[in-house]
């Protein structure tokens, strides 16, 4: 089964992660390490979210397409990027992100796969 996991930064974890940035760095690439090396990694991203801030595009009653700066929803809480992990079950992706060594949240979400 594939999830995803799904990075949510606030001001104040980025902060966090700014004031020992090699140590967070580090801390970061092992965990990836050992999710790859264990054959659970199924791919991922992260987000540029300090240099260009997010546009949200979304369809009218009418059908044009409205454009606005920022993201889809307003909060502090923006969206820094994702993982896709292949486990057994929603249990081990819990697991897994419980591992996660940075001071991020995860929204950990079942990917639909194609039939």
């Amino acid at each position: 089964m594939k999830y995803a996991l799904v990075i949510f930064e606030t001001h104040a974890s980025r902060a966090r992660i700014q004031a020992d940035r090699d140590a967070y760095r580090n801390a970061y690439e092992t965990w990836i390490g050992e999710l790859a090396a264990a054959g659970k990694l199924a791919g991922g991203d992260a987000l540029d979210t300090e240099h260009q801030g997010p546009v949200t595009v979304r369809k009218t009653a009418d059908g044009s397409a409205a454009v606005t700066e920022g993201p889809v929803h307003s909060g502090e809480e923006t969206l820094g990027g994702w993982f896709v992990l292949e486990v057994a079950d929603h249990a081990e992706a819990i697991e897994l992100a419980r591992g996660f060594p940075t001071p991020e949240a995860l929204e950990i979400r079942p990917v639909l796969e194609s039939a």
